[in-house]
Order: structure tokens, then C-alpha cells, then sequence
């Protein structure tokens, strides 16, 4: 796959083009301790359009930080990263990574043309609230990706639904989209239990909600 490097505070993040195409791009965010897939996902196979791939923090060819510190807003400042040199995407995001594309879809709504939210690891998060003020570190001096403080803070990371209905609502009000946020996840979490009741969020399969929203690009 080719890579191009960007830049996110400390970090250098990998950006992998997975598949050429003409048309809209799609943005894949993968899940807790993955990395970009070396093919687009089956359900992004009728995409029309390049598909890109991010490798967050601490994943993949990207930078490990010396002693963790990973929280979400973390990762979607990697996320726009990546967004601001594609331009304008659709985004795919899988466990950890669907949580994301909500977050960006709401930050960056006039650039996300759909968010889909699949499962995948680390799609739970850590709860609705803080369990406890303990730190904790990794119990292993595995070197290299993924950064064993991502596993382990990540999986940690709170997520309030109210925190998430935020990014919903700004996403309904500013995305290009008719269906800015498709909820594919069997898993349900608080935050996605939230996220799916909203008016104007949409339950679909992956792949016909990429169909459908890659169809309205080409009648935009």
C-alpha cells in the first residue's frame, strides 16, 4: 500500500491508500490494536471511489509516544489529520474506530459525507463513567504496535452518552449527507444505544449504507 505521512502534535501518522478509484473517498478507521487492512473491508468493495486507510496513534506505521496518554480526542485529532488532506470523506469506522467517525463526523460535519459504525474491537470503551482513580500500566515489554498503553487506556476511555449525543447532533445539522450516521453495530454500548435512538440516525447493513451514500454522491 502506499503511504503518505502526516502530522498530529508529537505523532507521525500513516495514511495508506488501499484502493485507487474515481469518485468519493472513503476514510477506513480500524479498531482497538489493529491497523489498516491490506484490502477495503467486504462491505466497501462496491466502493467507487478511492478508499484510505488511517493508522491511529500508537498503531500500525504510526508513532508510539513514550508512556501512553491515549484518549479519544487523541485519536480524532488523528482523524483530522487525515481528513484535512483528503479534503472531504466518508468514513468507515470499525470498534474503536466507529467512535471516532461519530466524534468526526460531529467535529468536521461539512466534510464527513456519511459516518457507518460497525463492530469491532474496542467499540465498548470503558463505561458511561469512571470506575476508579487507580493508574494502571501494561503488564507486558512487548516493543513496537500496538503500543500495549493504547490496549490498555483505550479500553478504559469513558464514553457519556450525552458526551456522544453532542457530535450527533452537530453531524444531523451540518453533514452533506441525508443519513450522515449509520448505525451497522450489533454491539450496543451506552453511547451507541444513545446514538441509534436519535431522530434522523439510521440502523442499515454496512454495505448498502456505502452503497447508498456513495450513491448520492454521483447525483449531488
Amino acid at each position: 500500500m502506499t503511504a503518505v505521512h502526516l502530522h498530529h502534535g508529537r505523532s507521525t501518522l500513516a495514511l495508506h491508500l488501499v484502493r485507487d478509484g474515481d469518485g468519493p473517498t472513503l476514510l477506513l478507521l480500524h479498531g482497538l490494536g489493529e491497523h489498516t487492512p491490506a484490502e477495503p473491508p467486504a462491505a466497501a468493495h462496491a466502493w467507487p471511489g478511492p478508499v484510505w486507510g488511517l493508522d491511529f496513534t500508537g498503531h500500525g506505521e504510526s508513532t508510539i509516544p513514550g508512556g501512553g496518554g491515549y484518549t479519544a480526542e487523541m485519536l480524532l485529532g488523528d482523524a483530522d489529520a487525515a481528513l484535512g488532506h483528503l479534503g472531504s470523506a466518508t468514513v468507515l469506522g470499525r470498534g474503536l474506530g466507529a467512535y471516532i467517525a461519530l466524534l468526526l463526523s460531529g467535529a468536521r460535519a461539512a466534510q464527513v459525507a456519511g459516518a457507518v459504525l460497525v463492530d469491532g474491537p474496542g467499540i465498548n470503551g470503558g463505561g458511561s463513567g469512571p470506575t476508579g482513580a487507580a493508574l494502571a500500566r501494561p503488564a507486558t515489554d512487548q516493543a513496537g504496535a500496538p503500543d500495549p498503553f493504547a490496549l490498555l487506556e483505550l479500553a478504559r476511555d469513558v464514553r457519556p452518552p450525552d458526551y456522544a449525543m453532542t457530535f450527533v447532533h452537530l453531524a444531523l445539522a451540518g453533514s452533506p449527507a441525508a443519513d450522515p450516521i449509520t448505525v451497522a453495530a450489533m454491539a450496543r454500548p451506552d453511547w451507541l444505544v444513545a446514538v441509534r435512538a436519535a431522530p434522523g440516525v439510521v440502523e442499515a447493513d454496512a454495505a448498502p449504507a456505502l452503497e447508498a451514500l456513495a450513491a448520492m454522491h454521483s447525483s449531488g
